[in-house]
C-alpha cells in the first residue's frame, strides 16, 4: 500500500527541459513595457513555475520533448521568428500537450504580485477574504445548458 509519505517528489527538470520551458514561457506571455508587467520568462516567475510542476511533471517532459523534436532537436537554436512558427505548429498539432504547458505557466504567472497589481487585483490569496465577481450575462451559458447532461451520476 502506497502512502503519501511513500510518494517521491517529481524529478527536477533537466537542463534542456529548463531552457526549453523558459523559451516557451517567454513566447506565451512576453513582457510588456506598456502594461509594466514581466513576461512568464521572468526569473522570479520562472522559479515559481519550476517549483510548481508536481503532478504535471511527466506530461510536461513529454511536451517539451515534442517541442524540441518539432524544432530539429533544440528550439533555442532557432531564430525567434522560427521559434514562434514551430510553437504555433506544436500548439496546432499537439493541443493536449500545449495545454499542459499553458496550465503550468499561467497558474504561476497570474499569482505573481506584479501581475496581480497590473490587472487591478490586490496581491493576496483569495481565501479567506475572497474576491468580488461582477455579475455577467448568464445567457452566455445557454449553449452549455442546451448540450444536456454530459456526466454520469455517481450515486
Amino acid at each position: 500500500m502506497t502512502t503519501m509519505s511513500d510518494k517521491q517528489p517529481p524529478a527536477p527538470l533537466t537542463d534542456i527541459e529548463r531552457v526549453t520551458l523558459l523559451c516557451v514561457a517567454g513566447h506565451m506571455i512576453p513582457a510588456s513595457v506598456e502594461y509594466g508587467v514581466p513576461g512568464a520568462d521572468d526569473l522570479r516567475i520562472f522559479a515559481d513555475i519550476t517549483r510548481s510542476i508536481d503532478r504535471d511533471r511527466e506530461a510536461l517532459g513529454k511536451a517539451l520533448q515534442v517541442v524540441n523534436d518539432l524544432s530539429d532537436g533544440m528550439i533555442l537554436a532557432l531564430s525567434r521568428a522560427e521559434q514562434a512558427k514551430r510553437l504555433a505548429e506544436f500548439r496546432t498539432r499537439h493541443a493536449d500537450l500545449a495545454g499542459v504547458i499553458e496550465s503550468v505557466v499561467a497558474r504561476c504567472y497570474y499569482r505573481d504580485d506584479r501581475v496581480m497589481a497590473s490587472i487591478g487585483m490586490e496581491a493576496r490569496p483569495a481565501f479567506p477574504k475572497g474576491y468580488r465577481v461582477e455579475q455577467g450575462d448568464l445567457s452566455l451559458l445557454d449553449p452549455v445548458r442546451a448540450r444536456g447532461k454530459i456526466y454520469r451520476d455517481a450515486g
